[in-house]
């Protein structure tokens, strides 16, 4: 897994307008490839300071990596002796 580092992971920030809008930095959009037109799940942050923004596609792409890999456990936790 690669390391955070805030350097690398921040981009600036953004205003909310009026209607509840904000710009995703031109840099932000660049990297994780995010167009026009994209759809993006906003998700509120587990402690409720704020909100993470993540394409529909990668989320749907990392959750059935996440369902593999619980499977590959299950089938282990199935396959192993019971504890005594």
């Amino acid at each position: 897994m690669k390391r955070l580092s805030l350097e690398e992971n921040f981009f600036g920030s953004a205003t909310v307008g009026e209607r509840g809008q904000i710009v995703i930095p031109a840099e932000a959009r660049k990297r994780y490839s995010i167009n026009s037109g994209d759809k993006v799940l906003v998700i509120g942050h587990p402690s409720g300071s704020g909100v993470v923004i993540c394409k529909i596609d990668d989320m749907r792409e990392m959750m059935s990596a996440m369902l593999v890999e619980i499977e590959k456990i299950e089938t282990r936790l199935a396959e192993a002796p019971p504890e005594e």
